[in-house]
């Protein structure tokens, strides 16, 4: 691991002009696909995940990810330094935030922030390249077309894997009918293309030591606005302050309360395909919702 440790300490070097010899390296929790580290040295300190070499390409698109964010100078995410290989694993440095608590105020400003980050617009649907969500592939071929995209790209992805995994036959063949009826969800409807986080949830976002809010762990790809907000609601850990001020910002379709259960299949869906267990059941509810919908 010394051969690693002395790679990424050139790496850093080589991003920001200045040698970086690290005299303290800790060990951090709270992932479950990476290792990660937090290390200082010469009044630098700079945070690192590890993975094996076969994850290379995630943390690259990752990098690319966090870059696009800050590129829409809206609400902060962590600046990426260096990525590479060495000794069988890779790496993604990046800028070490000091997390802190959050005041009244952080989650009003996430609200308007996130909003600000959805008016940066693209021509079509997708990214430049593909990228992951959790440890998933996540296919972002552009496309002009949101019900194809998402049919393709995002839900009948997810159903291809959930077959290779031995999904119930039931959630199948309901969620193969659901796909039939995707644009029943978006009469009237054409989304922009916003730049999406991607993998929003409250596991990915907190508070610096000045209590302004950031992002991190993106799955970014230029989507459907209401998806992002869908998964805010997925697992909880957004106020009610949080949606008033996007609302107040940028105020969401009457149809995103139908919609946000097609969005967040999705993500059970992939929970599903990587943890097995009772994402299936729940993934079944939902698509039985979906149809009874659609069919209203």
């Amino acid at each position: 691991m010394d051969s690693l440790w002395q790679a990424i300490e050139n790496g850093i070097g080589a991003a920001t002009g200045r040698v970086f010899r690290a005299d303290r390296r800790g060990g951090l929790s709270g992932g479950c696909i990476n290792q990660a580290f937090a290390v200082e040295g010469d009044g630098r300190r700079y945070f690192v995940k590890l993975n094996d070499a076969a994850y290379a390409s995630m943390f690259e698109a990752e990098a690319a990810g966090l870059a696009a964010i800050r590129g829409t100078d809206s609400v902060r995410a962590p600046e990426p330094v260096s990525s590479g290989l060495a000794d069988g694993h890779c790496w993604l440095v990046t800028e070490h935030i000091q997390f802190s608590s959050a005041n009244s105020g952080t989650s009003e400003l996430l609200g308007q922030q996130l909003a600000q980050m959805h008016r940066c617009q693209a021509p079509q649907y997708g990214w430049h390249r593909d990228n992951t969500i959790g440890a998933t592939a996540q296919h972002n071929q552009w496309t002009d077309n949101w019900v194809g995209f998402l049919r393709e790209k995002r839900l009948g992805f997810q159903l291809e894997l959930a077959a290779a995994n031995h999904a119930p036959v039931g959630l199948l063949d309901r969620g193969a009918r659901m796909l039939d009826q995707l644009e029943e969800f978006f009469a009237g409807s054409t989304p922009a293309a916003s730049l999406l986080h991607g993998d929003l949830w409250g596991g990915n976002w907190g508070a610096d030591e000045a209590a302004q809010p950031v992002i991190f762990d993106p799955a970014v790809y230029f989507g459907d606005r209401e998806a992002d907000l869908a998964m805010t609601e997925l697992f909880g850990g957004f106020d009610q302050r949080f949606y008033a001020a996007y609302n107040a910002a940028w105020p969401l379709d009457p149809g995103y309360q139908s919609r946000r259960l097609l969005y967040n299949l999705y993500h059970v869906l992939n929970h599903f395909n990587l943890f097995g267990g009772g994402y299936a059941a729940q993934a079944a509810a939902m698509v039985d919702r979906l149809l009874a919908d659609a069919s209203a």
